[in-house]
């Protein structure tokens, strides 16, 4: 399962759709929308993307993950639009015969994921100022405060 969306993750339904009787393990990651980065104030993130672009790098790195561990399912559902404090922007969920297979593969998952899939976000800090975060790069640029 490889899903962009506006709606919230239900990582219960993403981990069901990894399970599997062949598989003795399952790892669930879920990146949600912290208060704190970098001793600046979060209120809220925006994420964006090409949704083809995006899905296809995806589609890549769900081979590639498959390619590198005996994995039985892989599922990735990447939130896309505003999301407030708190709320999962990214759940990625492996299963595979083994517990330490599933962990190296959802480590390696998520960790490429941040670095090969075109999404972007963007910080709005407290100050009323907002930064693009370039994905794969951790490079920002920060633009002027925003009316709200």
């Amino acid at each position: 399962m490889i899903l962009l969306t506006h709606d919230s993750i239900d990582y219960g339904q993403l981990t069901e759709s990894v399970r599997s009787n062949a598989a003795g393990a399952v790892v669930l990651f879920l990146g949600t929308v912290r208060e704190m980065t970098a001793g600046r104030q979060t209120v809220a993130l925006d994420y964006d993307a090409f949704p083809e672009m995006a899905t296809a790098k995806l589609e890549e790195l769900e081979a590639e993950v498959r390619s590198k561990w005996p994995v039985t399912n892989v599922g990735i559902v990447h939130r896309l639009g505003r999301l407030e404090l708190g709320e999962i922007s990214v759940a990625a969920a492996v299963s595979c015969p083994h517990r330490a297979d599933a962990f190296e593969a959802g480590k390696y998952l998520i960790d490429r994921l941040k670095v090969v899939v075109p999404v972007w976000k963007q910080e709005n800090w407290a100050d009323g100022t907002t930064e693009w975060v370039h994905p794969g790069t951790g490079e920002s640029q920060q633009t002027n405060p925003v009316s709200r």
